[in-house]
């Protein structure tokens, strides 16, 4: 496993386990097979529905509680400083554990600097040991770096071979944030396991098209959480550390950026509005 140095001094692996849109019960099965392969991150979050079968995993899996690098999210619905601490509390009830390593703020709407307040209150009370952001673009998150009593440590982002996310990494890196992909597959599209491309240069390694694209991420300095739920895929996608690109394959591989979204464009209007106005009804 490679590590990198938060700025607040927290060591964070390169590449853990993701659990989104697995049910509770499932997500308590495959995080204990993550875990057994020798995964030491797993990331989840309130709007996920499945924290208690994580706590249950890790609590089952004979791994120390210590050795688990815990990542959590606040759900928009509980945005507002008491409101945000108090969501805190109950995700600990929920998971079984005094502490959570990195807790984000899901998404950059509504009150953020309130719930902002509230995780900088939880840090200080020892309930989270770091926090951070996901989904927020380069000027939310200078925003909030700059407001902040106390920045973010990491901005989790949609970010994957097709939308690297170059600009915004730059950003990240002159304001002390790690960069964090979520769907560092990209959920599949562009035909993504069939790529031309990553096939050939997966050939030339002895490795799988998922396995590229993972490597090329973590080169240039960006956390993954590849989520499967099947164990020899989980093995696969964590073998990703006894083989480099060279300078001519990440070049390459630099071309497949188109610059834009393919899953969830967060700064659409058209496309956030319609759901934000349904995420209020819920408030």
């Amino acid at each position: 496993m490679e590590y990198t140095n938060l700025s607040d001094g927290a060591r964070m692996p390169m590449l853990g386990y993701g659990v989104f849109q697995i049910d509770d019960a499932t997500t308590e099965r495959c995080v204990g097979d993550a875990l057994a392969t020798g995964y030491r991150m797993i990331d989840t979050a309130q709007a996920y529905g499945n924290e208690r079968g994580v706590g249950a995993a890790i609590a089952a899996s004979g791994v120390g509680r210590a050795e688990v690098f815990l990542v959590d999210k606040v759900w928009i619905t509980n945005y507002g400083e008491d409101r945000t601490y108090d969501s805190v509390r109950r995700s600990l009830d929920l998971l079984g554990t005094d502490h959570i390593d990195l807790m984000l703020l899901h998404q950059p709407y509504a009150d953020y600097h309130a719930a902002w307040r509230g995780l900088e209150r939880a840090r200080e009370e020892g309930l989270v040991r770091a926090i951070g952001v996901s989904n927020f673009d380069p000027v939310r998150l200078a925003d909030l770096c700059v407001f902040a009593q106390e920045a973010p440590v990491v901005n989790q982002v949609e970010t994957h071979v097709f939308w690297q996310q170059r600009p915004a990494h730059a950003t990240m890196g002159k304001l002390g944030v790690q960069h964090m992909a979520w769907g560092p597959f990209a959920e599949g599209a562009n035909n993504f396991f069939s790529n031309p491309l990553l096939t050939q240069i997966g050939r030339a390694h002895g490795k799988g098209v998922g396995q590229v694209a993972l490597r090329y991420l973590i080169d240039s300095g960006v956390v993954v959480i590849p989520k499967s739920t099947h164990v020899s895929r989980m093995a696969e996608n964590i073998d990703v550390f006894d083989f480099d690109l060279t300078e001519e394959e990440r070049v390459r591989i630099a071309t497949l950026d188109g610059g834009r979204s393919l899953i969830w464009d967060h700064s659409d209007p058209d496309f956030i509005t319609p759901w934000l106005r349904q995420v209020r009804k819920s408030m």
